[in-house]
Order: C-alpha cells, then structure tokens, then sequence
C-alpha cells in the first residue's frame, strides 16, 4: 500500500486554536506531520514483532498461587491463546514494592477487564500470595489478577530475576498454538541499550503516565519518580 508523505497529510489537519500565532501553526503541523510518521512506525514495528518465528518452548516446572488457589503455567492461559505476564518487583526480601511497577499496575488495573476480552494477564511476584493481596487491597486495585512464583523459578527464567537475585521488572508475552507453549517476546529495553541522558525503558512506553506527561511542556523530567503515596 502506497502511503500519502505525512507532510501531506499534516497539512489537510483542520485543527485550530483561539489566538494561536502564525509560527505556532506552522510549527504544529510539522510536528503533526512527524507525529504521523511515528504512528506510522509504531504500526512498522507492531508488525514485525508479529512476524517474529516461533520463541522457545516452555518446559519449566513452573507454580503460581493465585486468589482462585494454584495453577501451573498453562493455567495462567485460561481459554486464551495468548498470555501476557508482568513480573512485578515485589519480592520477599522488600519492605514495599516498587514505586514505579505500581505505577504502572495501578493504571492497567482499570483495563483488564478489556485486556482480558483478547488476551490473559497475570501480574507475578516472588512474594507470598498474602502479602501481594494485602497490598492489592490497600491500593485499592480490584482487577488485576496477582499470583506468587511459589519457587521463584519462572522469575528466574524469565527476566524478573537480577544478577545480584533483586527484583527486576519484565514483560513477557506467551503463545500457545499446536499443543505448545512458546515464548513469543519481551521487553529487552535495559540499561545498556539506554540513550545518554534518558532512563532505560522500552518502546512503546508501557506506562500511561509517560505517555501523558510526553505531551507537557514540562515532559518526564530527570529528577522525578512516582511515590506509593504522597502525603
């Protein structure tokens, strides 16, 4: 499919505002048309990771607890073909959990029952169910299925361990096609692939919360991080 330029397209954008300057809309639609342009390679890319070949199967011996009771891996599947885990970083060896995971989780607790029509979804950590469910209770969250890695052996293998056996926060994605589960694809975004002055993170942005101060004058900032509460 032949695309119209996005310099084009930009230019057809009926959008004005009370007062705004000549330089302003100028300027505006050369952004827009460069906005065009990433939207465009956010599709690209979409694409690709959907063309991926088929990951590693999984043979790991892995067990979850969960608020239903326990569950192996491919229970964590349900009638989905597909299943999304995030690895959260609250482990046994923590006080509290990572500000910024719960960031994130907090934002995606109001989804799941949309992320949930296409896909499963499981939020695990390496801490007793209890204590995962206490805290889910005190942040108010009342969709996001949590579940202990009872051996921390999933954690291990998929990203949600560190060197030094901290807590590392990872997305992965499985798929279970033909009888087989295999890995399908994970955020590989850590700190040695980070540009200079920026933190590491992925692309696309899994947090709600940079997307929308990307759009402020002010952005994400360097010295700002998100808190368990603010008193």
């Amino acid at each position: 499919m032949t695309l119209k330029p996005a310099a084009e397209l930009a230019r057809l954008a009926q959008a004005r505002f009370p007062n705004e300057s000549v330089d302003y809309r100028r300027a505006r639609t050369e952004l827009l048309a460069e906005e065009i342009e990433l939207r465009r390679h956010i599709e690209r890319v979409a694409a690709l990771r959907r063309q991926l070949p088929p990951g590693g199967e999984v043979t790991g011996a892995y067990a979850f607890e969960g608020e239903g009771g326990r569950t192996d891996f491919a229970g964590l599947f349900g009638d989905k073909p597909t299943l999304v885990i995030y690895s959260y970083m609250f482990g046994p060896q923590r006080a509290e959990p990572c500000p910024m995971c719960t960031s994130l989780l907090s934002a995606w607790d109001g989804e799941v029952p949309d992320i949930t029509q296409r896909v499963a979804l499981a939020v695990v950590a390496r801490s007793p169910l209890r204590r995962l469910t206490a805290f889910k209770r005190q942040r108010g969250w009342q969709h996001l299925p949590l579940f202990s890695d009872l051996d921390g052996s999933y954690s291990r293998d998929y990203g949600g361990v560190s060197p030094d056996g901290g807590d590392d926060a990872a997305f992965n994605v499985f798929s279970r096609r033909d009888g087989k589960i295999r890995h399908f694809w994970a955020g590989e975004m850590f700190a040695a692939t980070a540009d200079p002055g920026q933190d590491p993170r992925g692309a696309p942005d899994l947090m709600p919360l940079w997307t929308i101060l990307d759009c402020t004058p002010e952005g994400r900032g360097t010295d700002w991080y998100p808190k368990l509460g603010y008193g």
